[in-house]
């Protein structure tokens, strides 16, 4: 019962807005090279079952570059979670270090990943440690920041009853402030996994030997003879961040099982 109102809730929308994007995209493309007959139609929005076909047909190309984009993306991502992590409690422990580290936190989200890149590359000169700098870096700020409202959820009430049964400091952040932060710091991680992919492509594009950026840039150099394979790398890409998505989302559901959104709807009272 379970299964299929999860099937009928969650997977059948998602399925019907999927096929329904790519019947548009399928009638935009045919309007613009048989109606608007615009010049290079295909280049600027090709049949999505054409680009589907070259997705087909170099998909073990395909696989193995976005392993090295999604390898690197994710060690990026773990650092930087963990270290978002870490300076969330500091800050909720001590407003000193909350007043110290915060404004420099979110001032390191104002340089732009565009202009960061390039200068972190240029001075590692390492495509793999260029990949983890920017997806740990993209990752920090969500995660800190979410969990830090996390930990300062819990009611006040409940803190006091963990004192008065004379419960040590990292025993109220165990067994209480932990779990309360759980739902904010998966909002973080799902905010960043998709961003951390996106970082590790923009290093590619910068002059890396592998990855799915490396491929989609060769791609669109080639120009139109080549426009099936690089919208292949671009869908690729998307896919990857949609996955790292998922990924979180299933953690959660196993780490968080209590959540609302978790619970079956019109269950036992």
């Amino acid at each position: 019962m379970k299964n299929r109102t999860f099937m009928r809730e969650r997977v059948l929308p998602l399925f019907v807005w999927i096929f329904g994007l790519l019947a548009v995209w399928e009638a935009v493309s045919w309007w613009l090279l048989h109606i608007a007959k615009t010049p290079l139609a295909q280049s600027k929005l090709p049949y999505v079952h054409e680009v589907a076909a070259t997705l087909w047909k170099y998909s073990s190309t395909l696989l193995k570059e976005g392993g090295a984009t999604f390898g690197n993306a994710g060690v990026g991502f773990l650092i930087g979670a963990a270290a978002g992590a870490l300076l969330a409690v500091l800050m909720s422990l001590s407003k000193t270090v909350e007043q110290l580290a915060f404004p420099y936190a979110v001032a390191s989200q104002m340089i732009p990943i565009l202009g960061l890149a390039p200068i972190i590359y240029g001075i590692v000169r390492d495509e793999q440690a260029s990949r983890i700098i920017i997806s740990g870096y993209i990752t920090f700020f969500p995660v800190a920041l979410n969990m830090l409202r996390g930990l300062r959820s819990v009611d006040l009430p409940a803190v006091e009853l963990m004192r008065s049964l004379a419960a040590k400091p990292w025993a109220v952040y165990w067994k209480l402030r932990f779990p309360a932060a759980l739902p904010g710091l998966f909002s973080g991680l799902k905010i960043a996994a998709p961003l951390a992919v996106t970082g590790a492509i923009l290093v590619e594009l910068m002059g890396a030997r592998h990855g799915i950026g490396v491929i989609m840039l060769r791609n669109l150099y080639y120009g139109p003879s080549h426009t099936y394979m690089f919208w292949s790398t671009v869908l690729a890409g998307a896919l990857l961040g949609i996955a790292s998505y998922w990924l979180m989302s299933l953690v959660e559901r196993l780490a968080a099982p209590w959540q609302p959104e978790f619970r079956p709807k019109g269950g036992s009272r």
